[in-house]
């Protein structure tokens, strides 16, 4: 296992440095920062021109890239057109946006894996049939159609919550906000684990299992349940860096400085520096989710064994 996790560490190295630069290049290409900085106005050309050099934008693309990683690994993520550090900005939206997908992904599991377990024991029942339209509906509405029907019917109409979330951001009132984060990717997890289960119910480890005179509750948590949460864990270790990054709806309609908010503010004023510093910290994000999901592989499955 040892090795397996060093040879799996050493594969992030040019994963890390492969998706850094093509963000690196991408956000690049957008436009001009410089032409946001003036306001409305276009900048004169000295003004411009100093100002590229200040923000060392007069280099070359590639010159610019190798000084920007050589500065991220000494922890620095650059200053933000407006004189802020960009670890500042880091430091208020991350925690906020980590609440927030604690919320979503333990809605996700406890609501997703249950409702998956329950339809998967019981196919072909009007209650697998209600379930399975009931997520369907849930994947084909966009995320921002249900978090403002949500805002508007909960917080505006009924009030039973608030419309905008505090400055705070307590996990009380994350709560609706990470349901509505999580609500495409639940549905997901529920017909995955509905589907997982129903296929591994018919195994003949199950059958034999059941044949032992094993109670039903140990059959479906000691066996059938650690089997088919393999595909499930899978997504669920995935989807947290794609909910981070994919936060920006929801923190937009409930008013959440996360890093959401930070992305839109960085893409909208053309802010490259913070826009480049926020996704390399979801990259790492990405990868280390990847690297605990495949560590799990064998705690859940004991034929799966690492050389």
């Amino acid at each position: 296992m040892g090795r397996y996790v060093i040879r799996r560490l050493l594969q992030m190295i040019p994963v890390f440095i492969g998706a850094t630069l093509l963000i690196f290049l991408m956000v690049n290409v957008m436009g001009d920062p410089v032409a946001g900085l003036c306001g409305d106005r276009q900048c004169d050309p000295a003004t411009a021109q100093r100002l590229r050099t200040d923000l060392g934008l007069d280099k070359p693309v590639w010159q610019q890239y190798l000084t920007y990683m050589g500065n991220v690994f000494t922890g620095d993520f650059g200053t933000a057109f407006n004189g802020q550090k960009v670890t500042e900005l880091m430091g208020t939206a991350f925690p906020v946006t980590i609440r927030l997908t604690i919320v979503a992904i333990v809605l996700e599991i406890v609501i997703g894996i249950t409702l998956g377990v329950v339809t998967g024991l019981r196919r072909g029942r009007p209650v697998d049939t209600g379930v399975l339209i009931l997520t369907l509906v849930v994947i084909s509405v966009p995320t921002f159609v249900t978090g403002l029907l949500v805002q508007l019917l909960l917080g505006v109409k009924w009030g039973w919550i608030k419309p905008a979330v505090s400055s705070e951001a307590t996990f009380g009132e994350l709560f609706v906000p990470g349901l509505v984060l999580a609500s495409v990717s639940l549905a997901y997890v529920t017909r995955l684990t509905r589907t997982s289960i129903a296929e591994n119910r018919r195994a003949d480890y199950v059958r034999t299992a059941i044949a032992k005179g094993l109670p039903r509750r140990r059959v479906i948590t000691r066996h059938l349940l650690r089997n088919s949460l393999i595909p499930v864990v899978t997504f669920i270790g995935t989807d947290i860096g794609a909910l981070m990054g994919g936060a920006i709806v929801t923190e937009r309609i409930f008013n959440i400085h996360g890093v959401g908010f930070q992305l839109y503010q960085g893409i909208l004023r053309q802010n490259t520096q913070t826009v480049v510093g926020f996704v390399t910290v979801l990259v790492l994000v990405f990868l280390v989710a990847n690297l605990i999901v495949d560590l799990l592989y064998a705690v859940l499955d004991p034929r799966i064994r690492y050389a």
